[in-house]
């Protein structure tokens, strides 16, 4: 009897071990919408059982901070939804692992890293907007704006928030946009202007049309697909595209250099360019990487899609640091706590 239980004993020891042994624990990091991480992991997890998520989720700017504060000492195997400028500034900081994840060339070319193998790989894009309550503006006696430059009428005065953009891909976006569309010093001149009428920048780019939607603040400066999100689940938004253009950028994957998991990282990101990844992000968003994927999305704004401006990628990443310190030094003062 005594024998008998130990050999069980060890058996058991030596199943667990092998289970254990089987399961590879991969940390990834994300700037994805945290009510999406759990689909995403079940998802995958459909075709990949032995290999474990523990994500690491927080804003686009927080996570890029997190990575580059790391570099010597990377924690993360790989980034799976962090914006293509971010992963721009890592691969220019020999950060990243470059691979080409299977199926790659079904993709549409213009989300994926230009080197061969590939340092990243794009997966959807957002793209940015005005949020507005009618019937908070019309208690507050304004008028829709139609443009960036309206937003800096004196009648907005207070009536507007928008990311951070230290913290927010969203509200970084939303500043090298404005770079680019008026020039460095129109795009400052600008940004001077509309300081004059924010009422608080947030750390979180969704938040400012979470909260236009809540009734809490009547223009929110967001992106577009939360304000269809939120219009459907009947939130008085008009979501309005400034005539001048709008910014957006990507969601990108990569895999983060010196991983000890490598093999279980390839597989992530060769799943995240499948078509079916793409099904799933379009739950989220409107623009996906795989072509003839996306959907027609309730209360998406006619014309966005051709108002994204030529998009500089380079210009953003190259730059991001000392426009992020501008921008700071100039309106910092109305954030809200971290």
């Amino acid at each position: 009897m005594y024998k008998t239980r130990g050999i069980t004993s060890v058996l058991a020891g030596a199943l667990m071990a092998t289970s254990a042994m089987a399961e590879t624990e991969l940390t990834v990091y994300t700037a994805v919408e945290a009510e999406d991480l759990a689909r995403y992991a079940a998802t995958f997890n459909e075709s990949n059982p032995d290999i474990k998520i523990n994500w690491v989720r927080d804003s686009t700017g927080i996570i890029t901070a997190k990575l580059l504060a790391e570099r010597d000492n990377p924690q993360a195997d790989v980034v799976w939804g962090l914006a293509a400028t971010s992963l721009l500034l890592l691969k220019s900081e020999g950060m990243l692992e470059a691979y080409a994840p299977e199926g790659v060339g079904e993709l549409d070319q213009k989300f994926v890293d230009k080197d061969t193998p590939p340092a990243w790989v794009g997966m959807d894009a957002w793209v940015a907007s005005v949020c507005y309550n009618t019937v908070e503006a019309e208690k507050a006696g304004l008028t829709p704006p139609k443009s960036w430059q309206d937003l800096t009428d004196p009648q907005y005065a207070g009536h507007v928030i928008m990311p951070n953009p230290n913290s927010s891909g969203t509200g970084f976006l939303d500043v090298s946009s404005w770079l680019q569309i008026f020039g460095e010093e129109g795009g400052w001149a600008y940004m001077d202007a509309l300081h004059g009428n924010i009422a608080r920048y947030t750390h979180s780019g969704s938040k400012p049309c979470k909260l236009a939607a809540a009734g809490e603040i009547p223009i929110g400066i967001s992106f577009a697909f939360r304000g269809a999100k939120s219009k459907a689940a009947g939130a008085p938004l008009e979501i309005i595209v400034p005539t001048e253009g709008v910014g957006w950028d990507m969601e990108a994957t990569a895999i983060v250099a010196g991983t000890a998991n490598l093999e279980a990282a390839q597989k992530l990101v060769d799943f995240t360019v499948t078509k079916g990844a793409s099904e799933m992000y379009n739950t989220g968003y409107a623009v996906v990487a795989y072509p003839g994927v996306a959907k027609p999305v309730e209360h998406f704004p006619e014309g966005l899609l051709e108002a994204m401006i030529d998009n500089d990628f380079e210009f953003a990443a190259n730059n991001r640091a000392a426009i992020l310190k501008e921008w700071q030094s100039r309106y910092d003062g109305k954030s809200d706590p971290k």
